[in-house]
Protein backbone atom coordinates (compact mmCIF):
# COMPACT_ATOMS: atom_id res chain seq x y z
CA UNK A 1 0.00 0.00 0.00
CA UNK A 2 2.74 2.38 0.86
CA UNK A 3 4.67 1.78 -2.48
CA UNK A 4 1.20 2.39 -4.29
CA UNK A 5 0.55 5.89 -2.36
CA UNK A 6 4.15 6.87 -3.14
CA UNK A 7 3.23 6.11 -6.80
CA UNK A 8 0.17 7.82 -7.19
CA UNK A 9 1.70 11.07 -4.73
CA UNK A 10 4.75 11.34 -7.45
CA UNK A 11 2.32 10.79 -10.09
CA UNK A 12 0.44 13.72 -8.86
CA UNK A 13 3.06 15.50 -8.65
CA UNK A 14 4.38 14.75 -11.88
CA UNK A 15 0.60 15.97 -13.12
CA UNK A 16 1.13 19.45 -11.39
CA UNK A 17 4.67 20.11 -12.96
CA UNK A 18 2.72 18.94 -16.61
CA UNK A 19 -0.18 21.41 -15.70
CA UNK A 20 2.41 24.28 -14.50
CA UNK A 21 4.31 23.76 -17.16
CA UNK A 22 1.62 23.84 -19.75
CA UNK A 23 0.68 26.88 -18.14
CA UNK A 24 3.66 28.79 -18.14
CA UNK A 25 4.20 27.94 -22.17
CA UNK A 26 0.90 29.18 -22.69
CA UNK A 27 1.75 32.22 -20.65
CA UNK A 28 4.60 32.57 -22.76
CA UNK A 29 2.88 32.23 -25.95
CA UNK A 30 0.64 34.78 -25.10
CA UNK A 31 3.47 36.96 -23.95
CA UNK A 32 5.72 36.31 -26.67
CA UNK A 33 4.13 34.63 -29.65
CA UNK A 34 4.15 37.31 -32.08
CA UNK A 35 7.32 37.86 -31.40
CA UNK A 36 8.72 34.55 -31.93
CA UNK A 37 6.77 34.60 -35.19
CA UNK A 38 7.67 37.81 -37.03
CA UNK A 39 11.26 36.97 -36.17
CA UNK A 40 12.84 37.49 -39.01
CA UNK A 41 14.84 33.93 -38.76
CA UNK A 42 11.16 32.39 -39.52
CA UNK A 43 11.15 30.98 -42.91
CA UNK A 44 7.82 30.61 -43.03
CA UNK A 45 7.38 34.57 -43.26
CA UNK A 46 10.70 35.88 -44.27
CA UNK A 47 12.67 35.54 -47.62
CA UNK A 48 16.25 36.76 -47.40
CA UNK A 49 14.87 39.38 -44.62
CA UNK A 50 12.23 40.67 -46.33
CA UNK A 51 8.48 39.56 -45.37
CA UNK A 52 7.28 36.70 -47.97
CA UNK A 53 3.06 36.81 -47.01
CA UNK A 54 0.42 39.25 -47.38
CA UNK A 55 -0.78 41.40 -49.81
CA UNK A 56 -2.76 44.80 -49.88
CA UNK A 57 -5.66 46.20 -52.21
CA UNK A 58 -7.10 49.28 -52.41
CA UNK A 59 -11.15 49.43 -52.33
CA UNK A 60 -12.19 49.03 -55.66
CA UNK A 61 -9.60 45.89 -55.74
CA UNK A 62 -6.66 47.07 -57.45
CA UNK A 63 -3.57 45.26 -56.36
CA UNK A 64 -1.55 47.90 -54.53
CA UNK A 65 1.38 45.67 -52.98
CA UNK A 66 2.16 41.90 -52.46
CA UNK A 67 4.90 40.60 -50.58
CA UNK A 68 7.00 37.24 -52.37
CA UNK A 69 10.13 35.43 -51.73
CA UNK A 70 11.14 37.68 -55.02
CA UNK A 71 10.52 40.61 -52.75
CA UNK A 72 7.56 43.18 -52.84
CA UNK A 73 5.43 43.21 -56.17
CA UNK A 74 3.79 46.58 -56.64
CA UNK A 75 1.07 48.06 -58.94
CA UNK A 76 1.78 48.60 -62.80
CA UNK A 77 0.86 52.39 -62.63
CA UNK A 78 3.80 54.43 -61.46
CA UNK A 79 1.83 57.21 -60.21
CA UNK A 80 -0.08 54.71 -58.35
CA UNK A 81 2.99 53.13 -56.95
CA UNK A 82 4.48 56.82 -55.89
CA UNK A 83 1.41 57.90 -54.74
CA UNK A 84 0.45 55.06 -52.46
CA UNK A 85 4.13 54.33 -51.21
CA UNK A 86 3.44 56.03 -47.67
CA UNK A 87 1.23 53.26 -47.24
CA UNK A 88 2.68 50.16 -49.07
CA UNK A 89 5.89 51.04 -47.82
CA UNK A 90 9.49 51.06 -49.53
CA UNK A 91 11.73 47.79 -49.96
CA UNK A 92 13.95 48.90 -47.13
CA UNK A 93 11.12 49.60 -45.30
CA UNK A 94 11.77 52.57 -43.98
CA UNK A 95 7.99 54.17 -43.22
CA UNK A 96 6.62 53.83 -40.14
CA UNK A 97 3.24 53.65 -42.19
CA UNK A 98 4.11 51.25 -44.71
CA UNK A 99 1.84 48.15 -44.22
CA UNK A 100 4.54 45.34 -43.61
CA UNK A 101 5.00 47.78 -40.28
CA UNK A 102 1.95 48.69 -39.44
CA UNK A 103 -0.34 45.85 -40.02
CA UNK A 104 2.23 43.10 -39.99
CA UNK A 105 0.29 41.00 -37.80
CA UNK A 106 -2.65 41.06 -40.09
CA UNK A 107 -0.63 40.19 -43.06
CA UNK A 108 0.87 37.08 -41.89
CA UNK A 109 -2.47 35.98 -40.35
CA UNK A 110 -0.89 35.74 -36.76
CA UNK A 111 -3.72 35.04 -34.35
CA UNK A 112 -3.01 33.63 -30.39
CA UNK A 113 -4.66 30.29 -31.34
CA UNK A 114 -3.47 29.17 -34.41
CA UNK A 115 -0.01 31.70 -35.09
CA UNK A 116 0.46 32.06 -38.34
CA UNK A 117 -1.14 28.49 -39.71
CA UNK A 118 -3.27 29.04 -42.78
CA UNK A 119 -3.92 26.44 -45.10
CA UNK A 120 -2.08 27.79 -48.28
CA UNK A 121 0.96 29.70 -46.10
CA UNK A 122 0.10 32.47 -48.21
CA UNK A 123 -0.59 35.36 -45.18
CA UNK A 124 -3.68 37.02 -45.63
CA UNK A 125 -4.90 39.88 -47.64
CA UNK A 126 -5.45 43.31 -46.40
CA UNK A 127 -7.87 45.68 -48.49
CA UNK A 128 -7.78 49.21 -48.24
CA UNK A 129 -10.60 52.13 -48.27
CA UNK A 130 -8.01 54.11 -50.14
CA UNK A 131 -9.16 54.80 -53.87
CA UNK A 132 -5.72 54.06 -55.98
CA UNK A 133 -6.51 55.98 -58.94
CA UNK A 134 -7.40 59.07 -56.53
CA UNK A 135 -4.36 59.17 -54.72
CA UNK A 136 -2.65 58.77 -58.23
CA UNK A 137 -4.72 62.13 -59.31
CA UNK A 138 -3.36 63.79 -56.14
CA UNK A 139 0.16 62.91 -56.38
CA UNK A 140 0.08 64.21 -60.23
CA UNK A 141 -1.80 67.07 -58.98
CA UNK A 142 0.79 67.82 -56.28
CA UNK A 143 3.38 68.21 -59.31
CA UNK A 144 6.43 67.85 -57.49
CA UNK A 145 5.45 70.21 -54.61
CA UNK A 146 6.56 68.89 -50.87
CA UNK A 147 3.10 68.67 -48.94
CA UNK A 148 -0.03 66.17 -48.49
CA UNK A 149 -3.28 65.61 -49.77
CA UNK A 150 -5.88 63.82 -47.57
CA UNK A 151 -9.68 62.90 -48.48
CA UNK A 152 -12.11 60.81 -46.20
CA UNK A 153 -16.30 60.60 -46.02
CA UNK A 154 -17.16 62.18 -42.85
CA UNK A 155 -20.40 59.66 -42.71
CA UNK A 156 -17.92 56.59 -42.53
CA UNK A 157 -14.58 57.69 -41.55
CA UNK A 158 -13.09 56.18 -44.28
CA UNK A 159 -9.77 57.63 -46.09
CA UNK A 160 -9.74 57.65 -49.95
CA UNK A 161 -6.85 59.60 -50.47
CA UNK A 162 -3.29 59.65 -48.21
CA UNK A 163 -0.53 61.45 -50.54
CA UNK A 164 2.87 62.32 -48.54
CA UNK A 165 5.62 64.42 -50.72
CA UNK A 166 8.23 63.96 -51.74
CA UNK A 167 7.43 60.44 -52.87
CA UNK A 168 9.69 58.27 -55.21
CA UNK A 169 8.25 55.09 -57.48
CA UNK A 170 9.66 52.00 -55.02
CA UNK A 171 10.22 50.18 -58.49
CA UNK A 172 12.75 52.62 -59.49
CA UNK A 173 14.61 53.90 -56.44
CA UNK A 174 16.18 57.10 -57.18
CA UNK A 175 20.15 57.71 -56.16
CA UNK A 176 19.38 60.46 -54.37
CA UNK A 177 16.71 60.48 -51.81
CA UNK A 178 14.70 63.65 -50.73
CA UNK A 179 15.19 65.47 -47.18
CA UNK A 180 12.01 64.35 -45.17
CA UNK A 181 10.68 61.31 -48.06
CA UNK A 182 9.91 59.19 -45.53
CA UNK A 183 8.06 61.00 -43.09
CA UNK A 184 4.24 60.54 -43.86
CA UNK A 185 3.48 64.42 -43.95
CA UNK A 186 -0.66 63.46 -43.22
CA UNK A 187 -0.26 61.37 -40.30
CA UNK A 188 3.06 62.70 -38.76
CA UNK A 189 3.44 65.92 -39.32
CA UNK A 190 2.41 69.53 -38.28
CA UNK A 191 2.27 72.54 -39.66
CA UNK A 192 1.46 76.22 -38.67
CA UNK A 193 -1.90 75.77 -40.17
CA UNK A 194 -2.18 80.01 -40.94
CA UNK A 195 -5.85 81.08 -41.57
CA UNK A 196 -7.32 77.56 -41.85
CA UNK A 197 -7.22 77.55 -37.88
CA UNK A 198 -9.58 80.69 -38.24
CA UNK A 199 -12.52 78.36 -38.71
CA UNK A 200 -11.96 77.21 -34.66
CA UNK A 201 -11.87 81.13 -34.13
CA UNK A 202 -15.21 81.52 -35.61
CA UNK A 203 -16.70 78.60 -33.93
CA UNK A 204 -15.60 79.66 -30.61
CA UNK A 205 -17.09 83.64 -31.24
CA UNK A 206 -20.24 82.07 -32.33
CA UNK A 207 -20.61 79.40 -29.38
CA UNK A 208 -19.99 82.65 -26.83
CA UNK A 209 -22.21 85.22 -28.41
CA UNK A 210 -19.44 87.21 -30.29
CA UNK A 211 -21.18 87.42 -33.76
CA UNK A 212 -22.33 90.89 -33.64
CA UNK A 213 -18.07 92.15 -33.48
CA UNK A 214 -17.54 94.69 -36.75
CA UNK A 215 -13.85 96.10 -37.08
CA UNK A 216 -12.30 98.29 -39.66
CA UNK A 217 -9.31 97.23 -40.45
CA UNK A 218 -6.81 99.68 -42.45
CA UNK A 219 -4.18 97.00 -42.64
CA UNK A 220 -2.14 97.07 -39.86
CA UNK A 221 -3.46 97.05 -35.76
CA UNK A 222 -0.09 97.99 -33.31
CA UNK A 223 0.24 96.13 -30.35
CA UNK A 224 2.89 98.82 -29.30
CA UNK A 225 6.41 98.25 -28.29
CA UNK A 226 6.48 97.31 -32.08
CA UNK A 227 4.81 94.49 -32.26
CA UNK A 228 1.87 94.46 -35.12
CA UNK A 229 -0.68 92.57 -36.70
CA UNK A 230 -0.80 93.03 -40.47
CA UNK A 231 -2.60 92.22 -43.78
CA UNK A 232 -1.75 92.45 -47.00
CA UNK A 233 -4.15 95.05 -47.96
CA UNK A 234 -7.08 96.78 -45.85
CA UNK A 235 -10.12 95.17 -45.61
CA UNK A 236 -11.88 98.29 -44.18
CA UNK A 237 -15.39 97.38 -42.60
CA UNK A 238 -15.61 93.64 -41.29
CA UNK A 239 -18.43 91.84 -39.41
CA UNK A 240 -17.48 88.35 -38.40
CA UNK A 241 -18.72 86.96 -41.97
CA UNK A 242 -16.98 89.38 -43.93
CA UNK A 243 -13.90 89.04 -41.89
CA UNK A 244 -13.55 85.06 -42.44
CA UNK A 245 -14.37 85.43 -46.05
CA UNK A 246 -11.53 88.00 -46.82
CA UNK A 247 -8.95 86.19 -44.20
CA UNK A 248 -8.47 89.86 -42.12
CA UNK A 249 -5.58 89.14 -39.85
CA UNK A 250 -6.48 92.15 -38.05
CA UNK A 251 -10.28 91.52 -36.99
CA UNK A 252 -9.65 87.61 -35.55
CA UNK A 253 -6.21 88.99 -34.01
CA UNK A 254 -9.11 91.65 -32.19
CA UNK A 255 -11.40 89.08 -32.03
CA UNK A 256 -9.12 86.31 -30.36
CA UNK A 257 -8.48 88.85 -27.27
CA UNK A 258 -11.75 89.15 -26.63
CA UNK A 259 -11.95 85.00 -26.88
CA UNK A 260 -9.13 85.26 -24.57
CA UNK A 261 -6.68 82.22 -24.04
CA UNK A 262 -8.69 79.71 -22.06
CA UNK A 263 -11.21 79.80 -24.47
CA UNK A 264 -9.48 79.23 -27.87
CA UNK A 265 -7.59 76.39 -25.46
CA UNK A 266 -11.29 74.99 -24.65
CA UNK A 267 -12.07 75.13 -28.46
CA UNK A 268 -9.17 73.38 -29.45
CA UNK A 269 -9.54 70.43 -27.32
CA UNK A 270 -13.45 70.46 -28.22
CA UNK A 271 -11.93 70.19 -31.70
CA UNK A 272 -10.24 67.25 -30.74
CA UNK A 273 -6.03 68.87 -32.82
CA UNK A 274 -4.46 68.34 -29.81
CA UNK A 275 -5.17 64.48 -29.61
CA UNK A 276 -3.92 61.64 -31.65
CA UNK A 277 -6.04 59.79 -34.10
CA UNK A 278 -5.83 55.57 -34.20
CA UNK A 279 -6.43 54.77 -37.74
CA UNK A 280 -6.37 50.93 -37.34
CA UNK A 281 -3.26 51.23 -35.16
CA UNK A 282 -1.28 53.92 -37.16
CA UNK A 283 -1.04 57.11 -34.49
CA UNK A 284 -1.11 60.08 -35.73
CA UNK A 285 0.79 63.09 -34.39
CA UNK A 286 -0.91 65.18 -31.93
CA UNK A 287 -1.36 68.86 -33.03
CA UNK A 288 0.42 71.83 -30.53
CA UNK A 289 -0.05 75.40 -29.14
CA UNK A 290 0.69 77.58 -27.12
CA UNK A 291 -1.82 79.78 -25.38
CA UNK A 292 -0.54 83.00 -24.94
CA UNK A 293 -2.21 85.09 -21.94
CA UNK A 294 -2.51 88.25 -24.20
CA UNK A 295 -1.01 90.46 -26.95
CA UNK A 296 0.33 90.37 -30.03
CA UNK A 297 1.22 86.83 -29.72
CA UNK A 298 -2.80 85.69 -28.15
CA UNK A 299 -3.72 87.57 -31.18
CA UNK A 300 -1.33 85.54 -33.81
CA UNK A 301 -2.45 82.02 -31.96
CA UNK A 302 -6.39 83.06 -32.94
CA UNK A 303 -4.75 83.88 -36.65
CA UNK A 304 -3.14 80.59 -36.74
CA UNK A 305 0.80 81.59 -36.32
CA UNK A 306 2.49 82.38 -33.42
CA UNK A 307 3.47 78.31 -31.88
CA UNK A 308 0.51 76.28 -33.73
CA UNK A 309 1.30 73.55 -35.33
CA UNK A 310 -1.40 71.65 -36.41
CA UNK A 311 -1.47 67.76 -37.67
CA UNK A 312 -3.34 67.82 -41.61
CA UNK A 313 -5.38 64.39 -40.74
CA UNK A 314 -6.66 66.22 -37.27
CA UNK A 315 -7.46 69.17 -39.06
CA UNK A 316 -9.27 67.22 -41.82
CA UNK A 317 -11.24 65.40 -39.72
CA UNK A 318 -12.39 68.70 -37.97
CA UNK A 319 -13.91 69.78 -41.43
CA UNK A 320 -15.44 66.88 -41.27
CA UNK A 321 -17.44 67.48 -37.89
CA UNK A 322 -18.42 70.88 -39.14
CA UNK A 323 -20.13 68.64 -42.35
CA UNK A 324 -21.76 66.59 -39.58
CA UNK A 325 -23.07 68.96 -37.96
CA UNK A 326 -21.09 69.37 -35.58
CA UNK A 327 -19.78 65.44 -34.69
CA UNK A 328 -17.07 63.78 -36.44
CA UNK A 329 -16.11 60.30 -37.35
CA UNK A 330 -12.60 59.17 -36.59
CA UNK A 331 -10.87 58.13 -39.87
CA UNK A 332 -10.31 54.34 -40.81
CA UNK A 333 -8.39 52.68 -43.19
CA UNK A 334 -9.03 49.34 -43.45
CA UNK A 335 -12.36 48.17 -44.80
CA UNK A 336 -14.68 46.45 -42.60
CA UNK A 337 -14.56 42.53 -43.10
CA UNK A 338 -10.80 41.95 -44.71
CA UNK A 339 -10.36 38.15 -44.50
CA UNK A 340 -9.55 36.69 -41.23
CA UNK A 341 -11.73 39.46 -39.38
CA UNK A 342 -15.41 38.54 -38.62
CA UNK A 343 -18.38 40.58 -38.72
CA UNK A 344 -18.81 40.75 -34.76
CA UNK A 345 -15.21 41.98 -34.11
CA UNK A 346 -15.68 44.93 -36.46
CA UNK A 347 -15.58 47.97 -34.32
CA UNK A 348 -17.85 50.91 -35.23
CA UNK A 349 -15.85 54.31 -35.88
CA UNK A 350 -15.97 56.78 -33.10
CA UNK A 351 -18.11 59.58 -32.99
CA UNK A 352 -16.46 63.27 -31.59
CA UNK A 353 -18.77 66.17 -30.87
CA UNK A 354 -16.91 69.08 -32.05
CA UNK A 355 -19.40 72.05 -31.77
CA UNK A 356 -22.78 72.60 -31.34
CA UNK A 357 -25.49 71.38 -34.21
CA UNK A 358 -26.29 75.35 -34.79
CA UNK A 359 -23.01 76.58 -35.13
CA UNK A 360 -21.75 73.59 -37.47
CA UNK A 361 -24.96 75.49 -39.72
CA UNK A 362 -23.40 78.26 -39.65
CA UNK A 363 -20.11 77.89 -40.34
CA UNK A 364 -21.14 75.76 -43.41
CA UNK A 365 -22.76 78.93 -44.33
CA UNK A 366 -19.96 81.10 -44.26
CA UNK A 367 -17.30 78.88 -45.53
CA UNK A 368 -19.63 78.21 -48.56
CA UNK A 369 -20.18 82.13 -49.11
CA UNK A 370 -15.55 82.11 -48.67
CA UNK A 371 -16.28 79.83 -52.15
CA UNK A 372 -18.85 81.88 -53.80
CA UNK A 373 -17.70 85.90 -52.83
CA UNK A 374 -13.82 85.13 -52.68
CA UNK A 375 -12.56 81.66 -53.97
CA UNK A 376 -13.78 82.41 -57.67
CA UNK A 377 -17.21 80.30 -56.78
CA UNK A 378 -18.19 78.03 -60.19
CA UNK A 379 -15.50 79.49 -62.05
CA UNK A 380 -12.82 78.15 -60.42
CA UNK A 381 -14.86 74.72 -58.98
CA UNK A 382 -17.43 73.72 -61.83
CA UNK A 383 -19.89 71.61 -61.02
CA UNK A 384 -19.17 71.93 -57.38
CA UNK A 385 -19.04 75.32 -56.10
CA UNK A 386 -22.89 75.12 -54.64
CA UNK A 387 -21.76 72.45 -53.03
CA UNK A 388 -18.61 73.12 -51.57
CA UNK A 389 -17.50 74.84 -48.18
CA UNK A 390 -13.85 75.85 -47.85
CA UNK A 391 -11.38 77.93 -46.11
CA UNK A 392 -7.78 78.94 -47.04
CA UNK A 393 -4.63 79.19 -45.39
CA UNK A 394 -1.27 81.16 -46.00
CA UNK A 395 1.00 80.19 -43.11
CA UNK A 396 4.15 81.71 -42.94
CA UNK A 397 7.50 79.81 -42.07
CA UNK A 398 10.40 82.15 -40.80
CA UNK A 399 12.60 78.95 -42.54
CA UNK A 400 11.04 79.54 -45.82
CA UNK A 401 11.34 82.28 -48.83
CA UNK A 402 7.56 81.72 -49.60
CA UNK A 403 4.14 80.49 -47.44
CA UNK A 404 3.17 77.29 -46.99
CA UNK A 405 -0.97 77.01 -48.80
CA UNK A 406 -3.78 75.38 -47.31
CA UNK A 407 -7.03 74.36 -48.56
CA UNK A 408 -9.11 72.68 -46.23
CA UNK A 409 -13.50 72.17 -46.12
CA UNK A 410 -16.04 69.87 -47.45
CA UNK A 411 -18.92 69.30 -49.91
CA UNK A 412 -21.82 69.59 -48.17
CA UNK A 413 -23.50 66.61 -49.96
CA UNK A 414 -25.08 63.77 -49.25
CA UNK A 415 -24.19 62.00 -51.85
CA UNK A 416 -20.30 62.77 -51.65
CA UNK A 417 -19.32 63.28 -47.99
CA UNK A 418 -16.08 64.25 -48.30
CA UNK A 419 -14.29 66.52 -46.26
CA UNK A 420 -10.65 67.37 -47.47
CA UNK A 421 -7.24 69.13 -46.41
CA UNK A 422 -4.30 69.85 -48.66
CA UNK A 423 -1.42 71.61 -47.96
CA UNK A 424 1.28 72.73 -50.48
CA UNK A 425 4.46 73.86 -49.00
CA UNK A 426 5.98 76.96 -50.24
CA UNK A 427 3.18 77.43 -52.32
CA UNK A 428 2.87 80.47 -51.95
CA UNK A 429 -0.54 83.08 -51.04
CA UNK A 430 -4.31 82.48 -51.66
CA UNK A 431 -5.87 80.05 -53.25
CA UNK A 432 -3.70 78.90 -56.17
CA UNK A 433 -1.50 76.06 -55.12
CA UNK A 434 -3.88 74.10 -52.63
CA UNK A 435 -6.95 75.21 -54.23
CA UNK A 436 -6.10 74.41 -57.65
CA UNK A 437 -4.77 70.37 -56.30
CA UNK A 438 -8.06 70.73 -54.04
CA UNK A 439 -10.30 70.93 -57.56
CA UNK A 440 -8.67 68.32 -58.86
CA UNK A 441 -9.40 65.71 -56.09
CA UNK A 442 -12.42 66.80 -55.73
CA UNK A 443 -13.92 66.71 -59.54
CA UNK A 444 -12.05 63.10 -59.77
CA UNK A 445 -14.36 62.08 -56.87
CA UNK A 446 -17.54 63.72 -57.92
CA UNK A 447 -17.01 62.58 -61.68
Amino acid sequence: MKKIEKRAIMCLLLSVALIAGLCLLVYQDWQNGRDWAIYEGNRDVYADGDLAKGAVYDRKGELLMRNTKKGMKFNEDSSVRAACMHITGDKDNNISTGVNRAFLDRLIGYDFVNGIYSLNNKGEDIQLTLDSGLCAAAYDAMAGRKGTVGVYNYQTGEILCMVSCPTYDPENVPYEVADGTYINRFVHGTFAPGSTFKVLTTAAAIENGITDYTYTCYGSEDYGHGDYVTDVTPHYECDLTRALEVSCNCYYGKLSEKLGSSLIKEYVKKANLNSSYNIDGIETKKSTFDYPDGGVTLAWTGIGQWHDMVNPCAMMVFMGGIAGDGTAVSPSIILPGFVGETVDKIIPPEKIEMIDEDTAQKLKKMMHNNVEAHYGGEGYFPGISKRLCAKTGTAEVASQSQPNSWFVGFLDDSKNPYAFVVLVEEGGYGIDAAGSVANTVLQYLVD
